[in-house]
C-alpha cells in the first residue's frame, strides 16, 4: 500500500484514516507482524497520533474489529475458578456475549467473515491472539501441546456459534445457557486436560 504524504492533524477524519491502514495492514501482515509506525506511515499521520486515538497497539486491533468485548478482562474471568469446571465457564462465557446486545456487532464480523478472506483474516488473528492465546496463558498448557489444544477447544465454540446465530439450529437455537454448558463443557473441558494420548503420542 502506497503511504500518504503528509501528517494529518488530530480529527475525526485521522482516526478514520487509521483505522482504514490498521485494517489494512493487520488483514495483511497479521496482527503480530503489524506495527504501529507502519501503520501510522500508511495512514500518513505521526505514531504518536495513533496511540494518542487507541492508545495500544492491542487496543487499535480491538477497534478494527468494533469488538464489542475485550478478551484480556473475560477469558481470565471464565478461566477462574477451579480448572475441572473451565469447559463449562468458558461456554458460559462465550453464549453470555452472544446473548447480550454485544452479540450483534460479533454475528455481523462472523456473517462477514465467512464470504470474506479479508475479514476472515482479522476474525482467525482476533481469535487466535486475543482469545486463545490467553487461554494458553491462563491455562498454563504444556508448549508442545497448546496449539492443538486451544484450536480443538476452537472448534466446539466456533461450532455452536455457527449453529446457534448463524444457522439456527433448534432446539440448539433456543436451548438456555445452562442446558448448552452441561452438555458442551465437557468436551470443552477435555481439549483443555484431558491427557488425550491418542493425540499427543510420547515416544
Amino acid at each position: 500500500m502506497a503511504r500518504r504524504s503528509g501528517r494529518r492533524p488530530g480529527n475525526q477524519d485521522t482516526r478514520e484514516s487509521i483505522l482504514e491502514a490498521a485494517r489494512a495492514g493487520f488483514a495483511e501482515k497479521g496482527y503480530d507482524k503489524a506495527s504501529i509506525r507502519a501503520i501510522a506511515g500508511d495512514a500518513g499521520v505521526d505514531p504518536a497520533l495513533v496511540h494518542h486515538y487507541f492508545g495500544t497497539k492491542e487496543k487499535l486491533f480491538l477497534a478494527v474489529m468494533n469488538a464489542p468485548i475485550n478478551p484480556a478482562e473475560l477469558v481470565p474471568q471464565a478461566l477462574a475458578g477451579p480448572r475441572e469446571q473451565a469447559g463449562e465457564r468458558l461456554v458460559r462465557m462465550a453464549l453470555g456475549v452472544w446473548d447480550s446486545p454485544a452479540g450483534t456487532a460479533a454475528l455481523a464480523v462472523f456473517r462477514s467473515a465467512l464470504s470474506n478472506e479479508w475479514t476472515a483474516r482479522l476474525l482467525r488473528d482476533f481469535v487466535v491472539t486475543q482469545v486463545l492465546r490467553r487461554a494458553v496463558h491462563e491455562m498454563a498448557f504444556d508448549p508442545a501441546e497448546a496449539d492443538m489444544r486451544s484450536a480443538l477447544v476452537a472448534t466446539q465454540i466456533a461450532g455452536t456459534i455457527m449453529a446457534r446465530y448463524v444457522l439456527k439450529i433448534e432446539p440448539l437455537a433456543s436451548a438456555d445457557i445452562d442446558t448448552l454448558a452441561a452438555a458442551i463443557g465437557p468436551n470443552i473441558q477435555r481439549f483443555l486436560t484431558d491427557p488425550m494420548p491418542e493425540v499427543f503420542k510420547t515416544e
